[in-house]
């Protein structure tokens, strides 16, 4: 999915620990995905394939077969980007500066995030 095209897929806590193993790993069946979340989060395996068909079913995840192998058809940096946007556009009324603002507010950032920062805001300059 291109940027452009990603519309705005919204995952809650429990459909990002499936998703997350789905990126670490491309791909996976969902039972070993039920395995692995039992062993990690204690879930049954109808609740994981539940959650499995709710991601299917938002255009998360796509599902082959045979083996029920599933694999993210959304990128980590992409659910990043629709859930920063909606924060920013919720919470502050779109304004990116409102945010960082009110986010470094009282903090203490070190010597090297300072310059990570520094990097990111020349990085944008240089493309604007």
């Amino acid at each position: 999915m291109s940027k452009a095209t990603t519309k705005e897929i919204r995952l809650h806590e429990g459909e990002l620990n499936v998703m997350e193993l789905l990126w670490s790993n491309k791909v996976l069946a969902a039972k070993d995905i039920s395995k692995i979340i039992k062993e990690y989060i204690g879930w049954e395996k109808n609740t994981t394939y539940t959650v499995i068909k709710r991601l299917i079913d938002k255009g998360a995840v796509s599902r082959e077969d045979p083996g029920f192998l599933c694999r993210a058809t959304i990128t980590k940096k992409q659910v990043q980007d629709i859930e920063t946007s909606v924060l920013i556009r919720n919470l502050y009324n779109r304004s990116l500066s409102c945010f960082i603002h009110d986010y470094f507010d009282g903090r203490r950032l070190t010597s090297e995030e300072l310059l990570e920062l520094k990097k990111v805001v020349e990085e944008n300059e240089y493309f604007n």
